[in-house]
């Protein structure tokens, strides 16, 4: 580590003060399976897929060799005059495994692009659909759709966007479906859905003409929170969006292929979006790769003759890069063929089962929640009353700290601690992993009794 001392604070890492992450840098130089080493020879275990983003692990032979492949052929092509074999080969498999009506894909680099494209393009189909007012995108408090300043807008986490306001107008918001602490005080499902009705009485103040989208996560992790939906909650705002004639976003960065134990939340929850933004397990991290996927009904609206100029009018220098479709294509690859969909589903089922277990044991543990391998804990101070802890006390960074010094990286907000692992992990990993959890929250509830 020594050779890096010095450069490391120059270097800004994602919502890291540098100045206190220097103090006991994480310098990570191998990976495999499940498992990351670090520049001082430590190991850890992987419990959240680097960032949601590792679905089929670290080190994984297939993807490498594909990478290697088209390599040898074509790093780059020129996306103002053309594609490449490797992009129309997983806009082939994206369309096979999509959700229903989905008739198109614009293939880019992260996940920012990708909502910030997903917005873009249902402004300009409703210009060219005849509502040219329609502009406004209605997202939800806590919500997080990236860093760039339309995602940011549209996002609702007060801790991201307060150092860049005023962000970008035509951006409304509501409040999410967090059943644990409802945020109108009501109890699930006698609320008759109270969050998800608020959003189309919404579209109504704001008057139907001039809201364009509505943008979702399925599942909503961040800072924020960890929010799961009821389950009818997604097929009720789908029949809102369809009667004001706004269209339906989701963002399926984090819960797309594979996650939930379902290839998209769509099919997890029983509604389809007009538009599904994808990425992070898309490659499996081993290239920035993100899409969109549109359904039929609005690809219609940007196919015309050369005059029409009807045509999206977005684009990303790395958009269809060959060496990240060939990763694409791998990994979707591996993931259709080795049914990672299918063991996210049971090892999901396993995962659960040892949270619930333990919070049987520990009072600070609240509710245990999740679909597939998305699962996490709410940390509570009274679990009876559900009175959360102070503000100060942030529970989930005592266990983030305790998981640390024991080997084990998952994602921790405040008041919560959630498990993403690679869609390859197996039981007895998944044990390993619950194991070193169960030792941490003794360790932090430990400090905060102190």
């Amino acid at each position: 580590m020594k050779r890096y001392d010095n450069i490391v604070p120059s270097l800004f890492l994602d919502f890291m003060q540098m100045q206190e992450f220097a103090k006991d840098p994480l310098v990570f130089t191998e990976g495999a399976g499940i498992r990351l080493k670090t520049t001082d020879g430590h190991a850890f275990i992987d419990a959240l897929s680097g960032v949601f983003t590792a679905s089929v692990g670290h080190g994984n032979r297939a993807v490498i060799a594909a990478i290697g492949a088209q390599l040898e052929h074509l790093a780059f092509a020129p996306p103002l005059h053309g594609t490449n074999p490797a992009a129309l080969q997983l806009t082939e498999l994206l369309l096979r495994v999509a959700p229903p009506g989905v008739g198109a894909a614009k293939l880019l680099s992260g996940g920012s692009e990708a909502t910030e494209a997903a917005m873009k393009l249902a402004r300009q189909f409703h210009r060219q659909t005849g509502a040219p007012h329609r502009y406004k995108i209605i997202g939800r408090y806590g919500g997080y759709h990236g860093g760039t300043m339309g995602a940011l807008s549209a996002g609702g986490g007060r801790e991201r966007k307060a150092p860049f306001e005023p962000l970008g107008t035509g951006f409304l918001h509501v409040h999410p479906p967090y059943c644990y602490r409802c945020p109108f005080d009501q109890l699930y499902p006698s609320c008759g859905r109270t969050c998800a009705e608020l959003i189309g009485r919404t579209i109504e103040a704001e008057d139907p003409q001039t809201v364009a989208a509505v943008i979702v996560e399925p599942i909503s992790i961040s800072s924020a929170g960890f929010v799961v939906p009821p389950p009818d909650y997604l097929s009720r705002l789908r029949q809102i969006c369809d009667q004001s004639g706004v269209l339906m976003i989701y963002d399926e960065i984090i819960t797309g292929f594979g996650r939930l134990g379902t290839m998209f939340a769509s099919e997890h929850f029983g509604a389809v979006p007009d538009i599904t933004c994808c990425g992070k397990g898309m490659s499996g991290g081993y290239a920035p790769l993100a899409a969109i996927l549109i359904r039929d009904r609005v690809a219609r609206a940007f196919y015309g003759e050369a005059d029409d100029n009807v045509q999206f009018h977005h684009g990303h220098t790395f958009g269809g890069n060959p060496i990240a479709c060939a990763a694409g294509v791998a990994v979707l690859t591996e993931i259709l063929s080795h049914d990672l969909v299918g063991n996210a589903r049971a090892r999901g089922e396993h995962l659960r089962a040892r949270l619930e277990e333990m919070a049987a044991r520990y009072d600070l543990i609240g509710d245990v929640r999740g679909a597939g391998l998305l699962q996490g804990i709410e940390l509570v101070r009274d679990r009876a009353t559900r009175a959360p802890f102070p503000r100060g006390a942030r529970p989930g960074k005592a266990i983030e700290r305790a998981a640390r010094e024991r080997g084990l990286l998952l994602r921790c907000g405040d008041n919560f601690a959630a498990f993403a692992p690679p869609l390859t992990v197996s039981d007895a990993e998944i044990d390993e992993m619950t194991a070193l959890l169960d030792a941490s929250i003794a360790a932090a509830q430990r400090e905060l009794a102190a």
